[in-house]
């Protein structure tokens, strides 16, 4: 009976040893509406695996990683992953409501869905309404951000990296909002003064002045062929160019391609029949226009009104129904 126990107590430890020891993460979800038919996982800014799910949403695979950063792309959506070879985790949620949805089960749930909770608290930081706060109040939003952080984190049961990595990443959220809300105080100083001329290369031929556009309305639309969620506010701005087509607005998009890709430009406009005015600035980042309204970041609208003066030097996208509520006020 004792050599029974003990061998026992071996083969135990032997699995306990092997389990903890397992070179790989298995990961399972569930995702209902998903966006796309194929999951990508990024692990230490590499695709370490792309994943087909089956007609019900549905997918099992191993993993194989380096370090615990990583994150799952679905479609044009994304969440950030705490993965650790040994880990087996379970993923439920529902795409249409992405990060709101989030729950995972198993070996290593405990750190990932600590993760989905802050994920979730710091979206509501790039509200419009946190940037319009004054100093007392944003610094207020700021203390209680790094009080819910703290409390998050403050369970041993906890992998001591990815305690490390999320205490970066709130610092690093705290300094992105921050700087943020600079730019937005900065772009707004803009608003009601005369709007910086520019004279760019017009897609069909010469070049063209904003000032020549004088006397209507003109949404600028600052954009490049290479960024992503440029090309998917592109649908929404023919919506709206269509919707407003005879009514005394310019939709103006300006590219800031490189001069290299200039022939990529050229081919793009034409391939995916873009309308409005199609224009490519001087000078990429560095064109007067771009820097004058301290364009740090892509896609950047724009909407100036028929004396040539700023209504909104960081306007609302055309994905944004509030754009259409802001145009009828104005064109109606």
């Amino acid at each position: 009976m004792k050599k029974f126990f003990i061998a026992g107590l071996v083969l135990f430890s032997a699995l306990n040893i092997s389990a903890q020891s397992k070179k790989y993460v298995t990961f399972e979800a569930n995702i209902a509406n998903r966006n796309s038919d194929i999951i990508k996982i990024i692990n230490d800014g590499k695709v370490v695996k792309t994943i087909n799910v089956n007609a019900k949403g549905i997918f099992k695979d191993t993993l194989v990683l380096n370090g615990g950063r990583g994150r799952m792309y679905d479609g044009v959506e994304s969440t950030e992953l705490f993965l650790k070879n040994g880990y087996d985790i379970k993923l439920k949620m529902d795409a249409k409501q992405f990060d709101e949805s989030i729950v995972y089960k198993g070996k290593g749930s405990l750190e990932n869905n600590i993760l989905a909770q802050r994920i979730l608290a710091d979206e509501k930081l790039y509200d419009n309404s946190v940037v319009n706060l004054d100093d007392a109040a944003f610094t207020k939003l700021i203390d209680a951000k790094k009080a819910a952080d703290a409390a998050r984190l403050n369970n041993k049961k906890l992998d001591p990296e990815f305690v490390k990595i999320e205490t970066e990443n709130g610092q690093q959220a705290i300094a992105e909002i921050t700087e943020h809300r600079d730019q937005v105080m900065k772009m707004a100083k803009l608003n009601n003064t005369v709007s910086p001329d520019f004279e760019f290369e017009n897609h069909k031929g010469g070049k063209t002045k904003l000032s020549e556009l004088k006397g209507k309305y003109v949404y600028i639309d600052l954009w490049a062929t290479w960024c992503g969620p440029c090309r998917a506010e592109i649908p929404f701005l023919q919506k709206v160019e269509e919707k407003y087509h005879g009514k005394n607005i310019e939709f103006v998009s300006v590219s800031i391609d490189a001069p290299k890709d200039h022939d990529k430009w050229q081919k793009f406009v034409t391939d995916k029949q873009l309308g409005g005015i199609q224009l490519l600035a001087d000078n990429e980042w560095k064109s007067d226009f771009a820097t004058s309204y301290n364009v740090v970041s892509i896609p950047r609208f724009i909407l100036i009104d028929p004396q040539g003066k700023v209504v909104d030097s960081n306007a609302t996208r055309p994905s944004s129904p509030e754009l259409q509520t802001q145009l009828d006020s104005l064109l109606n």
